[in-house]
């Protein structure tokens, strides 16, 4: 399934689609996301960065927030970052105040949030929205690649994660309450 995503405004790039605190979407009207490495996010500190870059790594993307009931799961992430990031494990960490507004904290805060209290070493992201008119890019194509329970494609909470292979595939989704524990088997076998 391919999903178009357009735009009249000036390209920023003519191949990678910007996700994070831009509030616009892609960068031309021919754009036709195909692979996860067509897109770029902000990281934390607000630099661009092409997804490209984790080309040929196991990747769990998770949308995250630090007064969440699920916050705690910072640590299981992080546990699996360090344990399996030598074999190719990357965990890319999205924050998002769309649910219960549960990461209103500005960039600065909430990396050192993640920082001093779950000593998150793996790549941070600028806060994003993952559902409606202002979703990341991104998170609009993941969704497209593995829909939730029942075909649904809307986010329903923080800490949602998606799994994808070392060639950029989407091959699972996890529900926010699937602890990090839960699923390092099924990220192990595609180590």
């Amino acid at each position: 399934m391919s999903l178009q995503l357009t735009v009249s405004r000036p390209a920023i790039r003519s191949s990678a689609i910007l996700c994070g605190s831009d509030p616009w979407k892609p960068p031309d009207s021919e754009s036709t996301m195909s692979s996860i490495y067509d897109f770029v996010a902000r990281d934390i500190s607000g630099r661009e960065v092409q997804i490209a870059e984790y080309r040929g790594k196991v990747l769990l993307i998770v949308n995250t927030a630090s007064q969440c009931g699920f916050t705690p799961q910072y640590a299981g992430l992080e546990a699996l970052y360090g344990d399996l990031r030598e074999k190719g494990l990357v965990v890319l960490g999205f924050p998002c105040n769309q649910f219960g507004r549960q990461e209103p904290g500005n960039a600065a805060e909430i990396a050192s949030f993640c920082k001093l209290t779950y000593d998150v070493s793996f790549p941070m992201f600028a806060k994003i929205d993952v559902n409606g008119p202002e979703a990341s890019p991104l998170f609009v194509w993941l969704k497209s690649q593995a829909p939730g329970l029942l075909g649904s494609q809307g986010i329903k909470w923080n800490f949602t994660k998606f799994l994808v292979d070392r060639e950029g595939k989407v091959i699972e989704r996890f529900a926010p309450a699937t602890k990090p524990e839960a699923i390092r088997s099924r990220i192990e076998s595609l180590l």
